[in-house]
């Protein structure tokens, strides 16, 4: 989409102004106040999920595991065991976006950053690998392996950004356009550039492609904690 001057886009049910100079901090959406979990929602069954808001620490008695500590600023997923969670995705929907947001996995712990709720990019304790794979940190999960190592250790906070293009869709709603992850950096390291996605990632929120979804973070797989979620409309495109 290229951006116009005095142009009005429409992005979930935000609508925005964009000026002659394209994006701006004001065009940030923060569907993560940082207080509860307000607005977001849950894969069913949701009275399983272990979401919580506090902050965030490795436990001192099992590596594997975090705790909450009284506070604010970051939504952490609490599970004991695989699969006693679950998947939360928020309410607010995006198309054409950059998301930037910290993670912090424990000891060998898997989650992942759906964006539009169906295009994973992983979150996993890769830390010290040398053989990388589709399912590693840094990854498009199914596409591509990231070319570096760029984990940091378990209980590190660590910064994604990503940009990425929604699908097109045509009047009839056909698609035209595929997706696609512009850029995949992790750590300050550009990881992928231009991965083009012929569908959607399994596990997603629908396992449908659409022109905007909510951002999605998976639960059901082992502790995590996400914090300074930051998401704004991808201009220029």
């Amino acid at each position: 989409m290229k951006v116009k001057a005095n142009a009005v886009y429409v992005l979930g049910s935000m609508i925005i102004l964009a000026g002659v100079s394209g994006c701006s901090s004001g065009n940030a959406i923060k569907p993560f106040d940082g207080k509860d979990l307000q607005g977001w929602q849950f894969k069913a069954p949701a009275e399983k999920s272990k979401w919580a808001v506090g902050i965030a620490a490795v436990s001192s008695e099992d590596p594997a595991m975090l705790v909450a500590k009284c506070g604010a600023g970051e939504m952490i997923n609490l599970p004991r065991k695989h699969a006693d969670s679950v998947d939360i995705y928020s309410k607010e929907k995006f198309g054409n976006c950059r998301i930037e947001l910290e993670v912090m996995v424990p000891k060998g712990s898997n989650s992942g950053i759906y964006v539009m709720g169906e295009y994973e990019v992983q979150v996993l304790d890769s830390f010290g690998k040398t053989q990388l794979d589709n399912g590693d940190m840094g990854a498009i999960f199914g596409a591509n392996p990231p070319p570096v190592n760029a984990c940091k250790k378990p209980g590190q906070w660590q910064k994604y950004v990503i940009d990425f293009l929604a699908p097109k869709f045509d009047a009839k709603g056909k698609k035209v356009a595929n997706a696609k992850f512009i850029k995949v950096e992790l750590n300050g390291q550009i990881l992928h550039k231009n991965v083009e996605m012929k569908g959607p990632t399994p596990g997603g929120v629908s396992g449908k492609e659409a022109p905007a979804g909510p951002i999605m973070f998976q639960g059901n797989h082992g502790p995590v904690a996400y914090r300074n979620i930051c998401i704004k409309p991808l201009c220029g495109h």
